[in-house]
């Protein structure tokens, strides 16, 4: 896989790695200071909640990992467009639910790993 394409594919995994810390650990920690918009009252009632999206968030970086770590070359794009496929979906629900700047932290990395996977780049 090129470099291009693995580096943005690290780059997403760590992103996602990132927001599974911060919703499964710091919730009520460091989720005060990043998600500033959402209630005070609610971290601690939605405490595993955050956990379980920051499961899935896990999921995601797992996988886009385990994507770098294939041997065979169709299989290895495969996984990683589907997994950074999951990223993009993910981040256009929570654009078009949550907030518009979703979109831009997690979809725009994730369509470029695409672009530059299928450009083989």
């Amino acid at each position: 896989m090129p470099i291009i394409s693995s580096s943005i594919i690290v780059i997403v995994a760590m992103l996602h790695l990132y927001i599974f810390w911060l919703e499964s650990f710091a919730w009520t920690t460091r989720g005060r200071k990043v998600f500033k918009k959402f209630p005070a009252e609610l971290f601690e009632k939605t405490k595993p909640m955050a956990a379980n999206q920051g499961l899935y968030n896990g999921f995601l970086a797992a996988g886009l990992l385990w994507s770098l770590l294939i041997e065979t070359p169709d299989w290895r794009f495969n996984v990683a467009m589907f997994f950074l496929g999951c990223v993009a979906v993910a981040g256009l629900f929570g654009a078009a639910t949550v907030q518009k700047s979703i979109f831009y932290i997690q979809s725009v990395p994730a369509i470029a790993g695409m672009v530059c996977l299928y450009f083989n780049i």
